[in-house]
Protein backbone atom coordinates (compact mmCIF):
# COMPACT_ATOMS: atom_id res chain seq x y z
CA UNK A 1 0.00 0.00 0.00
CA UNK A 2 1.75 3.60 -1.01
CA UNK A 3 2.02 6.30 1.69
CA UNK A 4 -0.08 9.44 1.56
CA UNK A 5 3.00 11.24 1.42
CA UNK A 6 3.77 9.75 -2.01
CA UNK A 7 0.10 10.79 -3.41
CA UNK A 8 0.92 14.38 -2.09
CA UNK A 9 4.26 14.47 -3.96
CA UNK A 10 2.33 13.06 -7.11
CA UNK A 11 -0.68 16.12 -6.85
CA UNK A 12 2.43 18.47 -6.26
CA UNK A 13 4.45 17.28 -9.54
CA UNK A 14 1.16 17.29 -11.66
CA UNK A 15 0.03 20.32 -10.25
CA UNK A 16 3.47 22.69 -10.86
CA UNK A 17 3.67 20.66 -14.30
CA UNK A 18 0.15 21.52 -15.84
CA UNK A 19 -0.08 25.16 -13.70
CA UNK A 20 -3.87 25.88 -13.71
CA UNK A 21 -2.95 29.28 -12.57
CA UNK A 22 -0.85 30.20 -15.61
CA UNK A 23 -3.24 28.53 -17.87
CA UNK A 24 -6.02 30.11 -17.06
CA UNK A 25 -4.67 34.05 -19.11
CA UNK A 26 -3.84 31.55 -22.39
CA UNK A 27 -7.69 29.95 -21.94
CA UNK A 28 -9.08 33.76 -22.12
CA UNK A 29 -6.54 35.10 -24.89
CA UNK A 30 -7.44 31.76 -26.82
CA UNK A 31 -11.39 32.15 -26.29
CA UNK A 32 -11.14 36.08 -27.32
CA UNK A 33 -14.91 36.80 -28.76
CA UNK A 34 -16.54 33.77 -27.05
CA UNK A 35 -19.43 34.40 -24.76
CA UNK A 36 -19.55 32.99 -20.71
CA UNK A 37 -21.41 29.38 -22.18
CA UNK A 38 -18.91 29.12 -25.34
CA UNK A 39 -15.78 29.39 -22.91
CA UNK A 40 -17.72 26.77 -20.39
CA UNK A 41 -17.99 24.35 -23.31
CA UNK A 42 -14.56 24.70 -24.12
CA UNK A 43 -13.00 24.51 -21.23
CA UNK A 44 -15.20 21.14 -20.12
CA UNK A 45 -14.33 19.83 -22.80
CA UNK A 46 -10.72 20.61 -23.18
CA UNK A 47 -10.66 19.35 -19.54
CA UNK A 48 -12.84 15.91 -20.39
CA UNK A 49 -9.91 15.24 -23.47
CA UNK A 50 -6.78 15.74 -20.96
CA UNK A 51 -8.68 13.88 -18.39
CA UNK A 52 -8.92 10.70 -21.25
CA UNK A 53 -5.41 11.56 -22.73
CA UNK A 54 -3.50 11.39 -19.20
CA UNK A 55 -5.66 7.87 -18.25
CA UNK A 56 -4.25 6.46 -21.38
CA UNK A 57 -0.90 7.20 -20.98
CA UNK A 58 -1.23 6.70 -17.11
CA UNK A 59 -2.20 3.27 -17.89
CA UNK A 60 -0.02 2.53 -21.05
CA UNK A 61 2.02 5.89 -22.18
CA UNK A 62 5.40 4.31 -22.18
CA UNK A 63 4.48 1.18 -24.17
CA UNK A 64 2.87 3.41 -27.06
CA UNK A 65 5.55 5.43 -27.14
CA UNK A 66 8.04 2.09 -27.75
CA UNK A 67 5.17 0.71 -29.77
CA UNK A 68 5.62 3.63 -31.45
CA UNK A 69 9.31 4.18 -31.36
CA UNK A 70 8.54 7.68 -30.35
CA UNK A 71 10.44 9.40 -27.71
CA UNK A 72 8.94 11.82 -25.07
CA UNK A 73 12.06 14.12 -26.53
CA UNK A 74 9.93 14.08 -30.10
CA UNK A 75 6.74 14.81 -28.84
CA UNK A 76 7.92 17.84 -26.85
CA UNK A 77 9.58 19.29 -30.03
CA UNK A 78 6.80 18.33 -32.35
CA UNK A 79 4.06 20.30 -29.29
CA UNK A 80 6.31 23.00 -28.93
CA UNK A 81 6.17 23.54 -33.13
CA UNK A 82 2.64 23.18 -33.40
CA UNK A 83 1.99 25.73 -29.91
CA UNK A 84 4.10 28.37 -32.03
CA UNK A 85 2.00 28.12 -34.69
CA UNK A 86 -1.00 29.36 -32.33
CA UNK A 87 1.06 32.17 -30.41
CA UNK A 88 1.83 33.26 -33.89
CA UNK A 89 -1.80 33.73 -34.88
CA UNK A 90 -2.33 35.06 -31.38
CA UNK A 91 0.11 38.19 -31.50
CA UNK A 92 -0.74 38.92 -35.93
CA UNK A 93 -3.60 38.87 -35.52
CA UNK A 94 -5.37 35.51 -36.85
CA UNK A 95 -8.24 35.59 -34.61
CA UNK A 96 -8.98 39.37 -35.10
CA UNK A 97 -11.28 39.03 -37.67
CA UNK A 98 -13.20 36.24 -35.57
CA UNK A 99 -13.51 39.05 -32.56
CA UNK A 100 -14.94 41.27 -35.14
CA UNK A 101 -17.59 39.10 -36.23
CA UNK A 102 -19.08 38.38 -32.90
CA UNK A 103 -21.39 40.50 -32.75
CA UNK A 104 -22.94 39.32 -36.05
CA UNK A 105 -22.72 35.41 -36.08
CA UNK A 106 -22.29 33.12 -33.56
CA UNK A 107 -19.50 30.89 -32.47
CA UNK A 108 -19.52 27.51 -34.25
CA UNK A 109 -19.49 24.21 -32.71
CA UNK A 110 -16.54 23.11 -34.98
CA UNK A 111 -14.52 25.96 -33.77
CA UNK A 112 -15.12 25.47 -29.63
CA UNK A 113 -14.19 21.43 -30.11
CA UNK A 114 -11.27 22.50 -32.16
CA UNK A 115 -10.46 25.07 -29.62
CA UNK A 116 -10.66 22.40 -27.19
CA UNK A 117 -8.58 19.91 -28.33
CA UNK A 118 -5.47 21.79 -30.01
CA UNK A 119 -4.12 23.97 -28.63
CA UNK A 120 -5.89 23.51 -24.96
CA UNK A 121 -6.18 19.58 -24.37
CA UNK A 122 -2.79 19.24 -26.30
CA UNK A 123 -0.41 20.70 -25.46
CA UNK A 124 -0.97 22.96 -22.78
CA UNK A 125 -2.90 20.79 -20.48
CA UNK A 126 -2.03 17.09 -21.38
CA UNK A 127 1.26 18.45 -22.70
CA UNK A 128 4.92 16.40 -23.15
CA UNK A 129 5.56 17.44 -19.66
CA UNK A 130 2.53 16.07 -18.00
CA UNK A 131 2.51 12.69 -19.67
CA UNK A 132 6.18 12.16 -19.17
CA UNK A 133 5.38 13.03 -15.28
CA UNK A 134 1.83 10.41 -15.65
CA UNK A 135 4.28 7.70 -17.01
CA UNK A 136 7.18 8.13 -14.33
CA UNK A 137 4.87 8.10 -11.15
CA UNK A 138 2.82 5.47 -12.34
CA UNK A 139 5.97 3.58 -13.02
CA UNK A 140 6.67 3.85 -9.12
CA UNK A 141 4.02 1.32 -7.82
CA UNK A 142 2.79 -1.13 -10.07
CA UNK A 143 -0.37 -1.90 -8.02
CA UNK A 144 -3.95 -1.10 -8.76
CA UNK A 145 -4.82 0.77 -5.94
CA UNK A 146 -1.67 2.97 -6.74
CA UNK A 147 -2.93 3.39 -10.53
CA UNK A 148 -6.17 4.46 -9.16
CA UNK A 149 -5.14 7.08 -6.64
CA UNK A 150 -3.04 8.78 -9.40
CA UNK A 151 -6.25 8.76 -11.44
CA UNK A 152 -8.11 10.43 -8.49
CA UNK A 153 -5.05 13.41 -8.20
CA UNK A 154 -5.23 14.06 -12.32
CA UNK A 155 -8.61 14.29 -12.09
CA UNK A 156 -8.38 16.71 -8.89
CA UNK A 157 -5.84 19.01 -10.86
CA UNK A 158 -7.78 18.97 -13.56
CA UNK A 159 -11.15 20.41 -11.84
CA UNK A 160 -8.58 23.07 -10.60
CA UNK A 161 -7.73 23.60 -14.27
CA UNK A 162 -11.38 24.03 -14.96
CA UNK A 163 -11.90 26.51 -12.25
CA UNK A 164 -9.50 28.27 -13.33
CA UNK A 165 -10.71 28.29 -16.64
CA UNK A 166 -13.78 29.62 -15.56
CA UNK A 167 -12.56 32.85 -13.23
CA UNK A 168 -11.25 33.80 -16.62
CA UNK A 169 -14.71 35.13 -16.84
CA UNK A 170 -13.89 37.47 -13.97
CA UNK A 171 -10.66 38.74 -15.90
CA UNK A 172 -12.57 39.45 -19.32
CA UNK A 173 -15.66 41.57 -17.50
CA UNK A 174 -13.34 44.08 -16.22
CA UNK A 175 -10.82 44.22 -19.77
CA UNK A 176 -12.83 45.64 -22.28
CA UNK A 177 -12.07 45.43 -25.77
CA UNK A 178 -8.85 47.54 -25.98
CA UNK A 179 -7.65 45.18 -23.13
CA UNK A 180 -8.50 42.10 -24.15
CA UNK A 181 -6.60 42.42 -27.70
CA UNK A 182 -3.35 43.99 -25.66
CA UNK A 183 -3.74 40.89 -23.41
CA UNK A 184 -4.49 38.55 -26.12
CA UNK A 185 -1.06 39.52 -27.89
CA UNK A 186 0.91 39.71 -25.01
CA UNK A 187 -0.05 36.44 -23.88
CA UNK A 188 0.76 35.28 -27.18
CA UNK A 189 4.36 36.25 -27.37
CA UNK A 190 4.48 34.67 -23.58
CA UNK A 191 3.09 31.27 -25.57
CA UNK A 192 5.72 31.59 -28.10
CA UNK A 193 8.13 31.74 -25.79
CA UNK A 194 7.10 28.68 -24.05
CA UNK A 195 6.68 26.69 -27.21
CA UNK A 196 10.82 27.74 -28.15
CA UNK A 197 11.05 26.52 -24.11
CA UNK A 198 9.60 23.01 -25.49
CA UNK A 199 11.55 22.27 -28.36
CA UNK A 200 14.57 23.49 -26.82
CA UNK A 201 14.28 21.29 -24.33
CA UNK A 202 13.02 18.44 -26.39
CA UNK A 203 16.32 19.01 -28.89
CA UNK A 204 18.64 19.33 -25.86
CA UNK A 205 17.33 16.10 -24.11
CA UNK A 206 17.81 14.32 -27.45
CA UNK A 207 21.20 15.54 -28.63
CA UNK A 208 22.37 14.36 -25.39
Amino acid sequence: MFEIDALINAFATLFVTIDPIGLAPIFLGLTDGMNKAERFAVGLRACIIALFLMTVFLIAGQAILDTLGITIHAFRVAGGLLLFYTAFEMVYGGRVERKQETSERAITADQIANIAVFPLALPLIAGPGAISAAILLSSEDPSLEWQFALFGVIAAVLLLVFLAFLTSNLIDRYLGTTGRMIMTRLLGVLLAALSVQFVVDGLSAMLA
